[in-house]
């Protein structure tokens, strides 16, 4: 990577790294220093583990908005209690001006970002923090995933299915919720949910009793609101017991996740799967997508982001908006107060036409998402999802776990 790294280990298995702005970078550049709050290890890695390079990747965007950026990497090894210590390395240790967070569990280390006043910018993958605490930034929207939107079930009748199994994890309220609401979509949309299971445990890859229940419930299409390992586990045990899948369609893996860093049985068990990304995908070509490849090509980087690399990159795009605006300096308040202002947030031109209002925190069921399906190496985008913009349904809700 073109930026130099010290990694040290330090309390409990958190890993903290320390990297900034690549060598020759004019003295001009204002410094700043933020963190990374992500799942290095542990079973969260298996969709976040390249966030770092992400980050990098937004070094890049940093130097052209003036600032030299360096970054503090706090490991949440998928422990919400880990996630809580890392987090106070990086404000009481290393006095980081910013989080960027992309963790299935940042949960654990949210009331006392709150309680600090710390910005913190990322992704809702977890739980309700983002939307009741308003320090929290997700770069995508906050989804309320209690609410339902139309567009998987538009996606998943496009395709043929009539029979959706859907999968989530019970320790994150946001994957359990979604496995729900793509259930409820695709029965929105005439499809019968024949298989839900929003309980499953986190990052498991024993399969084989749920690929069996799906077969008997005749499935044949399947929703995955979970981590890559456990989704191309059950993909694989349903091919070997004979289920036939008119479609697949997974919540996270697009891009190097599954072409360079899955093993080949994963690589196998990919091929024909359909990835929704709620940017761009790289094969729409777009000025957003080729300034992302640029600047992943500066930072020394090869191959195609992964979704948690998206996140990285834009959240630091998000920080840059707020900290123009907030001036030299800027205190924890003063960056919250910019956050709010950001009303019309395009993701660095990766939404395309479809920007959102970072301030709708309780009415939102979720935008456009680009869906594309690995064929090979490489993925083909999926025709009517380039991209595909789903619908709050009025009325239609589901629970929350307890």
């Amino acid at each position: 990577m073109a930026a130099a790294a010290v990694v040290a280990t330090i309390a409990g298995s958190v890993t903290i790294g320390v990297s900034g702005a690549t060598a020759g970078a004019s003295g001009s550049l204002t410094p700043i220093t933020i963190g990374v709050l992500t799942d290095v290890t542990g079973p969260g890695s298996s969709g976040n583990a390249t966030t770092v390079q992400g980050v990098e990747a937004g070094v890049q965007l940093a130097k052209r908005d003036g600032y030299d950026l360096k970054y503090v990497v706090g490991d949440t090894a998928t422990s919400p209690s880990t996630a809580l210590t890392a987090a106070q390395s990086l404000v009481d240790e290393h006095h980081v001006s910013a989080i960027v967070a992309v963790s299935s569990v940042a949960f654990g280390a949210a009331p006392f970002l709150k309680q600090q006043d710390t910005p913190v910018v990322g992704v809702a993958e977890d739980a309700s923090e983002w939307q009741t605490d308003n320090n929290m930034f997700s770069v995508y929207g906050i989804p309320k995933t209690t609410l339902v939107n139309t567009g998987s079930g538009l996606y998943f009748k496009s395709q043929g299915v009539t029979n959706l199994g859907s999968i989530g994890y019970a320790i994150s309220p946001s994957s359990a919720e979604a496995a729900e609401g793509a259930a409820a979509s695709a029965q929105h949309a005439g499809i019968k949910a024949g298989y839900v299971n929003a309980a499953f445990p986190f990052g498991s890859t024993n399969v084989a009793p749920i690929a069996l229940a799906m077969k008997a419930a005749g499935i044949n299409g399947l929703s995955m609101s979970t981590d890559p390992n456990t989704a191309y586990a059950l993909i694989d045990q349903l091919k070997l017991d004979g289920v036939k899948l008119k479609a697949v369609l997974l919540a996270t893996g697009y891009g190097s996740d599954v072409t360079a860093q899955a093993s080949p049985a994963e690589a196998q068990a990919a091929q024909g799967v359909s990835f929704e990304d709620p940017y761009e995908v790289m094969e729409v070509n777009t000025p957003a997508t080729k300034q992302f490849a640029a600047d992943i090509k500066a930072a020394g980087l090869k191959g195609l982001p992964t979704e948690s690399m998206y996140n990285a990159y834009v959240s630091v795009g998000m920080l840059m908006q707020a900290l123009k605006a907030s001036g030299k300096n800027p205190t924890n308040t003063e960056l919250v107060s910019q956050l709010t202002k950001i009303h019309t947030w395009d993701a660095l031109g990766l939404f395309g036409s479809h920007p959102i209002d970072l301030a709708n925190r309780t009415n939102y069921s979720g935008g456009c998402f680009w869906i594309g399906k690995l064929e090979g190496k490489s993925f083909d985008l999926v025709p009517g999802a380039e991209p595909l913009c789903g619908k709050t349904i009025p009325g239609a809700t589901v629970a929350a776990p307890a």
